[in-house]
């Protein structure tokens, strides 16, 4: 089963929580504290596969959890980290996430590795907070939370040449003569239901690759047909090889034909439709094909046009040489603009403050991604954390925040689900 895309939900591990310990030994009355510090959460890699050609693992494998980090001990035993989880998906890949559309990664290399949702860091066992003026610390510290993404993997075919065009004008069969791939071949439309890619290799030991592209139809950007999900399987390859069918095998004019494609290549991303393109004229042995190739060239002077005959293998080593010439003269290029990846954005608007304030009724609600996580990491059932998690606001300037706004001491205050008693 070809599957080309799958949206997934990743949960990475919490960090092991902290703890809270002190030594108790004979002739040992001030021990200190010896709580150690939690191991480090499952983090989820995704990893490239030259030998996976679909993602059709990932279907079966909607929501994936990364394990919690192994809490810490008393006498300084720290909890061990989780072992990350690795996912092999097909070179190709492009790791989205779906809240943002922002690309994470396109996997394009055997082996390569991108860290789409990291483990959270274990929480700090007691002795970590020993300091001079509070040399035994009554708290830890609970585990950072991993991360929480939903991403969508969409598999964008690695090949060099992709064959479009209209169903039946013979784009399998030229794949099939030129190469060890054997599509599905049939007289009927839409025989081929996925991409296929053969590796083709010339007299003089040149190779490159070539995909058949299932037909497109008028429409095709707009969602009819079955050519719109290959569209974007086209975007990675470097020419755009046009087959037309120059007999007219179908009743169907060679010239509306590729005015056709060209639309609808254009619809669906002006950047495709701007790619190195030739023009294949297939069945050149049906009767009327010259004439047809004739008024073609006539209507379309600027178009570096093959006559072939895939059935009898006629034509196709000129076309193969040319496209191997053409091969070595372009090279690689990112599919995606900077403002698509990730890690390009430079700019992003943020509010001045970590966090925000609003009113709930008679509530004043705290919220921020900072702040909550600090708490998810306090043992606010502990004086001293909590002791501490006031500090940390005030340092933040939510109280400052708190009384610009009109909050009065003895007003609640939420965080979470969790209400305090804002007060000195």
């Amino acid at each position: 089963m070809f599957v080309d895309e799958v949206i997934v939900k990743l949960y990475a591990g919490a960090g092991g929580d902290g703890c809270t310990s002190f030594r108790r030994e004979k002739c040992e009355p001030m021990g200190g504290p010896d709580g150690g510090n939690g191991g480090r959460g499952a983090s989820i890699i995704f990893v490239g596969s030259k030998s996976l050609k679909t993602l059709v693992d990932l279907r079966y494998h909607k929501i994936i959890k990364g394990e919690k980090g192994i809490n810490g001990k008393g006498s300084n035993k720290y909890g061990a980290n989780r072992e990350d989880i690795r996912i092999k998906v097909p070179l190709g890949t492009s790791i989205v996430d779906a809240d943002t559309n922002l690309v994470i990664k396109d996997i394009l290399v055997d082996n390569e590795e991108v860290v789409v949702a990291k483990g959270g860091r274990g929480g700090r066992g007691n002795k970590a907070f020993a300091t001079h003026d509070n040399p035994a610390p009554g708290f830890s510290e609970k585990g950072e939370p991993g991360e929480e993404r939903v991403v969508k993997c969409e598999l964008k075919l690695l090949a060099d040449v992709g064959l479009i065009g209209f169903p039946s004008v013979g784009k399998s069969t030229i794949l099939s003569m030129i190469s060890g791939c054997h599509p599905k071949i049939a007289a009927y439309h839409f025989t081929t239901l996925s991409p296929n890619i053969g590796v083709v290799k010339l007299k003089d030991e040149r190779t490159f690759t070539m995909a058949d592209l299932p037909g497109l139809i008028e429409g095709a950007s707009e969602g009819i047909g079955l050519g719109h999900k290959f569209l974007k399987h086209a975007s990675r390859t470097k020419i755009l090889a046009h087959v037309i069918d120059m007999g007219s095998s179908e009743g169907r004019d060679p010239i509306e034909d590729y005015k056709i494609i060209t639309d609808e290549v254009r619809k669906y991303d002006d950047k495709l439709y701007k790619k190195m393109s030739i023009v294949i004229a297939n069945k050149m042995d049906l009767e009327g094909a010259k004439e047809n190739l004739e008024r073609f060239k006539k209507t379309y002077k600027d178009l570096e046009v093959f006559e072939i005959s895939a059935a009898y293998n006629e034509g196709l080593e000129k076309l193969l040489k040319r496209l191997a010439d053409l091969l070595e003269k372009i090279s690689d290029e990112s599919i995606y603009e900077a403002d698509e990846l990730e890690d390009h954005v430079l700019f992003q608007f943020k509010e001045e403050l970590p966090f925000s304030i609003s009113r709930d009724g008679d509530l004043w609600v705290v919220s921020g991604e900072k702040i909550e996580k600090l708490f998810k990491m306090t043992r606010i059932e502990n004086e001293e954390a909590a002791i501490r998690f006031g500090r940390k606001l005030r340092g933040m300037g939510v109280d400052e925040e708190l009384e610009r706004l009109g909050a009065k001491r003895g007003d609640e205050v939420q965080i979470m689900d969790y209400i305090f008693i804002f007060k000195e």
